[in-house]
């Protein structure tokens, strides 16, 4: 490729390190249809002939259709996808195939390709977040009133229920599909027609690729066309909070599933045993979604570290930003479906939640919110007093509402038998109406608004 300036070709080294046909083969797809829509452009345009545009585009196809059914030949020498389909097309129609790089370079090639994968992975990231919802919908309609115990620093602190607890994750997933669509709408422009640097002196529409190439128009810049990743930077960032997601519910489901929890049992198709203790039932998956959060914030490093000095436009070390976001996504694709295989097939142990419920005074913040309301007494005040029935309760190992009604006049008189109503596991979570709150009936308010959402979608 570079005959007509360099005496020497490379050396073995160089061509090793230079080449990135190895990993930026994953463009194909979005190099044949970028070049499909450039050289139709360039025929429409009259730069080349209409006979020699319809015939690159068939040979197109033809490169297309090899790769699907034989993949991508891996030539180190031609270095990249670009050059390898530039050459396939030679092979299949001859010289004609050198047209197609007039008025393009690769430098606003690869940002067209690598935007039109992105576009595609966050498609995909999309409808797999949208099965992990749906999963985590009907499992929190199926269980809107079973009750568990709620957690602040892992220490019982409320109860709530486990269809408001699943609630919760679906709210953080949401966020997720908004920051993948935010970084979609922002990547879609199109950099094809910057070439190099500078842009061309050629009669281009670049409007017209655009529009075939599904983007919103053509990017306004050309410098900042080729040497921009931001739309790879945003993509890895919404996926490392994907990830983090996932992994807290990931953590959750190792914990809920060990012995001394007991809140879940996992599906054989989603766990492991050992090799040498035959009794154990190990949450692999789970472990597994939660590592990959990991590795995918190392990506995000990873690339921001790449572009963190460079100067415009186009760098070499660019050719690096694609093996990061083609892992994270693989990563992040497969915790995705990990996650919500074990939501749809674990079996929860409510009665083992619920007894965990009741044991551990979780209704206490009930009884200091009765005292405000039904004894007038501050919130403060009623605080103190709750600490120190809690404290009787421990003292002889009951559960607050078995503790006798002598014991809880005996810390404070204006404590009557009306307060029974409120100390029970269901009364707590059945009073908790406010919006966004954990009764049942706000649970399935929640599950129905999010039906309703997806639908919406359709």
């Amino acid at each position: 490729m570079w005959g007509g300036r360099f005496a020497e070709g490379p050396s073995a080294v160089m061509r090793e390190i230079n080449a990135s046909i190895p990993f930026d083969q994953r463009l194909w797809q979005q190099d044949i249809a970028g070049s499909k829509a450039h050289v139709a452009m360039l025929g429409a345009q009259g730069i080349i002939d209409a006979a020699d545009a319809a015939a690159i585009g068939e040979g197109l196809d033809t490169v297309a259709a090899d790769y699907a059914a034989n993949g991508v030949p891996i030539d180190l020498a031609l270095e990249d996808i670009h050059m390898v389909t530039e050459a396939r097309l030679a092979e299949a129609i001859g010289p004609v195939a050198g047209r197609l790089h007039t008025a393009r370079s690769r430098n606003d090639q690869v940002a067209t390709d690598f935007r039109l994968w992105v576009r595609d992975a966050i498609d995909a990231v999309d409808a797999g977040l949208g099965a992990l919802q749906h999963a985590l919908i009907a499992r929190a309609e199926q269980h809107a009133a079973d009750v568990m115990p709620g957690f602040t620093h892992l220490q019982s602190a409320q109860p709530v229920t486990l269809g408001h607890h699943l609630m919760a994750y679906h709210e953080m997933v949401a966020r997720d599909r908004g920051r993948f669509a935010d970084a979609r709408r922002r990547l879609n422009l199109c950099p094809l027609g910057s070439a190099a640097l500078a842009g061309t002196g050629f009669a281009i529409d670049r409007d017209a690729t655009a529009a075939a190439l599904g983007f919103d128009g053509p990017t306004r810049n050309s410098l900042d066309a080729v040497s921009d990743r931001d739309f790879a930077v945003e993509y890895l960032t919404a996926a490392a909070q994907a990830a983090l997601h996932l992994s807290r519910l990931a953590e959750e489901f190792v914990i809920w599933a060990s012995q001394p929890f007991g809140f879940v049992s996992l599906s054989d198709q989603w766990s492991t045993g050992s090799s040498i203790m035959p009794q154990k039932r190990n949450p692999d998956a789970a472990e597994l979604v939660r590592g990959h959060s990991g590795r995918i914030i190392g990506c995000l490093m990873a690339l921001m570290m790449t572009m963190k000095g460079l100067p415009l436009a186009y760098s070499k070390d660019m050719q690096d930003d694609k093996p990061p976001v083609f892992e994270a996504h693989d990563l992040l694709a497969l915790s995705i479906a990990a996650m919500t295989g074990m939501i749809e097939s674990a079996t929860f142990r409510t009665d083992r939640m619920r007894a965990l419920a009741e044991s551990g005074y979780a209704t206490a913040t009930d009884l200091a919110d009765w005292l405000v309301r039904e004894g007038g007494v501050p919130f403060r005040e009623a605080h103190h007093i709750t600490g120190a029935v809690v404290k009787r309760a421990e003292e002889q190992n009951l559960p607050l509402d078995q503790l006798p009604i002598e014991d809880l006049r005996a810390i404070d008189a204006r404590i009557d038998a009306r307060v029974y109503d409120v100390l029970s596991v269901d009364a707590s979570v059945a009073s908790r109406t406010s919006f966004g709150g954990t009764a049942p009936v706000r649970v399935r308010e929640a599950v129905a608004a999010a039906r309703q959402a997806r639908a919406q979608e359709a």
